[in-house]
């Protein structure tokens, strides 16, 4: 059996040919941009009129966009187009992304890819399509009519492309939210009642990302943060109803309907027809298979082992226990075990606990008493040694001589 973790149909490949299956895939990503770029650049100037219909439709009357750049009018509309063809070739990129991560996933795992990247290359495009219905026009009217007066408005299209990129970005990203809440449900990092408890702070964190990804007011924060809020809530629901869903269908599966295949270990004969005995001979041949019978019955009795016998080493019998003894033993066993299950472990603690006390107690006072000990040897020593020197100087002055006994 192989170690490999790789199901035995897929074939593991070397780094090279990783290398080259990633070429590959992005050289055809980059060919779809490209052709979409070939195919889109002709109508850039139109393409860019279009863009800008949400500003001109609200500004004033006599003015127009300007183009401030010496190169503005050429780059602004190519840029447009290679953006354009970055965003519409999107769904190649990702399909390119994923034939090439795809070996490597299980069937479970595909079968959830799978309609997760079509669900965010969806809401990508959505996201870009509410913010140029809804929230341009928006937006747009609230900037141009609060300019001062006496001041002309009169917008860069290079500048305004950045900020159109911008807000479509921003939109497309903030629209992914389900995607994520749903991965983090699926993969058993958070559960639906966790992220229906951090509602509060969700809500915060909308407005907080609506702030930094929009204009300075409050109509475009607003609109971007609110249907991020409501966004996550129908992520929240998705992942609560496909767990749902996963806990029925562990319920609903059972095992196969083995009603007359007994279980192992099950002694009960299967049930079904019974086999029938045999006919019994007829003529004069009964009475011999009777005996037959009967001899061979007679040898399955004596060949059958009686119960409780028990055979040594050498294959000679044993005699059996006494059924006393059995019951005996039997009786101090479970008596043992009502014994260990009525044992009082807390008291057992207590016990020790008190020993161990008295035995630390013991040993100080031991110490306690070798201390003393000490110090009353060292203060008896001055005096042993005073005493020593005077006996000393008294036999000098009696002439005798001047030695010291040892013990």
């Amino acid at each position: 059996m192989s170690d490999s973790p790789l199901p035995p149909t897929d074939k593991e490949m070397t780094l090279v040919e990783h290398l080259l299956e990633l070429r590959d895939r992005l050289t055809k990503a980059v060919l779809a941009v490209i052709v979409l770029f070939l195919v889109l650049f002709p109508f850039a100037n139109d393409l860019y009129l279009i863009i800008a219909e949400p500003l001109m439709r609200y500004l004033p009357q006599g003015t127009s966009m300007i183009a401030t750049g010496v190169a503005s009018p050429f780059l602004t509309p190519f840029k447009l187009s290679l953006v354009l063809a970055i965003y519409l070739a999107m769904p190649v990129i990702l399909y390119q992304l994923w034939a090439f991560i795809a070996p490597g996933l299980y069937e479970h795992e595909k079968k959830l890819v799978g309609p997760l990247l079509f669900s965010s290359v969806f809401l990508f495009y959505a996201g870009g399509l509410f913010a140029y219905y809804v929230v341009f026009p928006l937006v747009f009217q609230f900037l141009t009519s609060t300019g001062p007066e006496g001041v002309t408005i009169a917008t860069d299209i290079s500048l305004y492309l950045d900020f159109v990129i911008k807000m479509f970005f921003a939109f497309g990203v903030a629209f992914e939210v389900p995607i994520a809440t749903v991965l983090l449900i699926l993969t058993g990092m958070t559960t639906p009642q966790k992220l229906s408890h951090i509602r509060p702070y969700i809500i915060v964190a909308a407005f907080v990302i609506g702030m930094l990804l929009t204009p300075p007011d409050i109509i475009s924060q607003t609109l971007l943060a609110v249907p991020m809020w409501l966004l996550y809530e129908l992520g929240v629901w998705i992942g609560a109803l496909i767990i749902r869903n996963r806990k029925d269908e562990d319920e609903g599966e059972g095992g196969p309907d083995d009603t007359d295949t007994p279980p192992p270990g099950d002694d009960t004969p299967p049930s079904g027809p019974k086999p029938s005995a045999p006919d019994a001979p007829s003529g004069g041949s009964s009475a011999a298979t009777a005996a037959a019978t009967a001899g061979t019955g007679a040898l399955a009795v004596q060949a059958a082992p009686e119960p409780g016998l028990h055979f040594d080493d050498d294959g000679n019998p044993m005699e059996p226990e006494p059924a006393e003894d059995q019951e005996l033993e039997g009786g101090n066993v479970a008596e043992d075990e009502n014994e260990d299950d009525d044992f009082d472990w807390d008291a057992e603690f207590d016990r020790i606990e008190q020993e161990m006390a008295a035995l630390n107690q013991g040993m100080e006072d031991a110490a306690t008493e070798d201390e003393a000990a000490m110090e009353n040897e060292m203060d008896s020593a001055p005096e042993t040694t005073h005493n020593q020197d005077n006996g000393i100087e008294k036999g000098a002055e009696d002439g005798k001589p001047l030695h010291k006994t040892s013990d």
